[in-house]
């Protein structure tokens, strides 16, 4: 256990870091974000096996984003704010929660977020797509990349 002084310096050091982030619009709590660790897949990779049916493919962001830039093609879309969200999950995967599934939001961090919380719900193969649909700094993102969507 932490000390009562090692505990005050973490805190000012969050604030310092949460005050930076503020300044830079948010950018700082975006690049602090824990990694996922497990697997991960390109836009195009995804795309791929998922129009195999090497993976399932869920597309995690709201229904207004869904709207904007439509779903990957090849995506099932999947609210990740849904209170059901493992069941409908596991029902989508047929109850097999070894089947390989791909996670894809905007910019990746939704998906790694969810990707380590699905992994503690005992699914064991996620996959996280961090490039998103809008880019990351993983690299430019299903849209600019030119792969196809469906309407949201």
């Amino acid at each position: 256990m932490r000390g009562k002084a090692e505990m005050s310096v973490l805190t000012r050091r969050n604030l310092m870091l949460a005050a930076g982030a503020a300044a830079a619009g948010g950018f700082a709590v975006w690049t602090l974000q824990p990694e996922f660790e497990g697997a991960e897949m390109t836009p195009e990779e995804a795309h791929a096996a998922a129009s195999s049916g090497d993976i399932l493919l869920i597309d995690i962001r709201r229904p207004d984003e869904w709207k904007l830039t439509g779903v990957g093609a090849g995506a099932a879309p999947l609210d990740m704010r849904r209170d059901d969200f493992v069941a409908a999950l596991t029902a989508l995967a047929e109850g097999d929660t070894a089947r390989p599934i791909a996670l894809i939001c905007a910019r990746g961090v939704r998906s790694a977020r969810m990707s380590r919380r699905l992994e503690q719900a005992g699914f064991t193969r996620i996959i996280d797509v961090p490039e998103g649909m809008l880019g990351s700094r993983a690299g430019p993102g299903w849209l600019k990349r030119g792969l196809p969507v469906v309407e949201g």
